[in-house]
């Protein structure tokens, strides 16, 4: 039986995947706050480069780094995700 059906069959959604909207997340904060790519990356010790794959769901940002996003970003950890 596959998770939908299951789903289907006994309400239950606890194990249901979520969507990953860092990339969403990280263009609107850095359009708002009117950051480049670049300028946003020095933020954190990487490259314009990563952050335009962040942007384009090419890859996404280590999990270490996603504390230190959510705090400059002003929100949780949990917010990266649908």
């Amino acid at each position: 039986m596959f998770c939908s059906e299951y789903e289907k069959e006994t309400g239950d959604t606890s194990f249901r995947v979520r969507k990953i909207i860092i990339a969403q997340k990280i263009k609107e904060f850095r359009q708002k706050n009117r950051l480049t790519q670049s300028q946003f990356a020095d933020l954190f010790g990487i490259t314009a480069q990563c952050v335009s794959k962040w942007e384009r769901e090419k890859c996404y940002p280590d999990i270490a780094l996603l504390p230190s996003l959510a705090e400059a970003m002003g929100c949780r950890i949990d917010e990266f995700f649908d």
